[in-house]
């Protein structure tokens, strides 16, 4: 598979994933978050509107990746929004200690897979220039939005 199709089917992969997860975590609120099943009605109605927010954030990795080509600027800039909450789970671990179990493989994919989609980011632009000829430049600049 090239690099363009991986980024296709990560990005792809991305969306649905965090329109799956943002969905769950409206309807079922604070239950559906391993470890915090006592929090009050406040930490409920927080995590979900914020979850609301995260399943936007897939629509709009599911907006990028049915671009063509997918700009890497997007990509690029979804993937920090990403990595950033991976690192906010890091703050969270220094300041008030290991979370549930289950969020530390969360923890290691926000910080990991970010490499991956910053590597792909620009894949299917350069694949998009080598088969018109153009140069890559050319091809990111007329797909910016």
């Amino acid at each position: 598979m090239t690099k363009a199709r991986w980024l296709k089917w990560l990005c792809l992969a991305m969306a649905y994933n965090c329109m799956a997860i943002g969905i769950y975590h409206v309807v079922l609120g604070v239950a559906s978050v391993p470890g915090a099943e006592s929090a009050g009605a406040t930490v409920d109605s927080r995590e979900r509107f914020y979850n609301a927010i995260f399943f936007g954030f897939g629509l709009t990795w599911l907006w990028v990746a049915r671009r063509s080509p997918i700009p890497a600027n997007l990509v690029r800039a979804l993937t920090a929004v990403f990595l950033l909450g991976g690192i906010g789970r890091v703050l969270s671990v220094a300041v008030h200690g290991m979370p549930h179990w289950f969020q530390i493989p969360l923890t290691a994919l926000e910080l990991g897979l970010p490499l991956v989609y910053f590597w792909l980011a620009s894949a299917d632009e350069r694949a998009a220039a080598s088969r018109t000829g153009a140069s890559y430049g050319d091809v990111a600049a007329a797909r910016t939005p």
